[in-house]
């Protein structure tokens, strides 16, 4: 039945499905993996590195961007989209910025980048953005704030999250682990959850925070040994627990929760 209502997106099936819709988000759970963890005062977005061709710049293949001074984003899907959608963005934060004379709030680009979403699921002559987006930063009273967009143009308020491939399984790592951090421990339980699918270390994650100097937010890129250390201090931490737990069980203790 799809193949007669999936070739226009303004077209409903009988049973109530938007198809080129779907297929979008399809395209979305394709994607590289890119996870979120807010934290007291810190958001972290992490996303699947994959391997880029030997002489190409890794600094220009990314999966996440800054809008502004004090919003990033990091998303799940086709690249070209998103760069159409992430210059949307900063232009809109720009022109907020002109016309109010004070900083666009996270919650309203989320709304704008939302909308444009919206907008292309619902006009002739154009298709869905085939991306999902985790939009980190901070409030104008210095709140951290992390929200998700998807290609239906649908929007919500997340204390941590992933989208693309194997977000699922992430996303329940997140569940039972999610608590709320700060600084390091917050970059640290990111990685952890990119680790639960994707091969540890730097050539295969990437990690940005968002974090407030001197009063005032600003991105930063993980640097490759900085992620290779935390790689290794986690991994570190695994194998104290193991054998904790292994001391324990001998002892004929309980063994401590992971």
């Amino acid at each position: 039945m799809g193949s007669r209502y999936d070739r226009a997106i303004t077209v409903f099936s009988p049973d109530g499905h938007l198809f080129q819709v779907e297929y979008a988000q399809e395209a979305v759970r394709k994607g590289a993996l890119a996870v979120g963890v807010r934290g007291s005062d810190i958001i972290v977005l992490g996303a699947e590195r994959k391997a880029a061709a030997k002489l190409a710049d890794n600094r220009t293949v990314r999966k996440m961007v800054a809008v502004d001074d004090h919003i990033c984003l990091a998303f799940s899907g086709l690249t070209a989209d998103a760069r159409v959608l992430v210059n949307k963005a900063r232009v809109e934060a720009q022109s907020y910025r002109l016309t109010l004379d004070e900083q666009a709030s996270v919650e309203y680009i989320t709304k704008y980048i939302a909308g444009v979403q919206q907008k292309y699921t619902q006009s002739g002559g154009v298709r869905p953005f085939g991306i999902s987006t985790l939009i980190a930063g901070f409030d104008p009273l210095g709140k951290a704030a992390l929200y998700q967009t998807d290609p239906a143009g649908t929007f919500s308020a997340w204390k941590a999250n992933a989208i693309g491939r194997n977000s699922k399984t992430v996303r329940e790592y997140l569940e039972k682990h999610y608590e709320e951090k700060s600084g390091m421990e917050a970059v640290k339980l990111a990685i952890k959850a990119l680790t639960e699918t994707v091969e540890a270390g730097s050539k295969n994650i990437e990690v940005a925070v968002m974090e407030t100097v001197d009063k005032h937010p600003r991105m930063r890129f993980l640097a490759d040994k900085e992620v290779d250390d935390l790689v290794a201090e986690i991994e570190a931490e695994k194998g104290a627990l193991e054998a904790s737990r292994r001391n324990r069980q001998t002892a004929g203790q309980p063994a401590p929760e992971p």
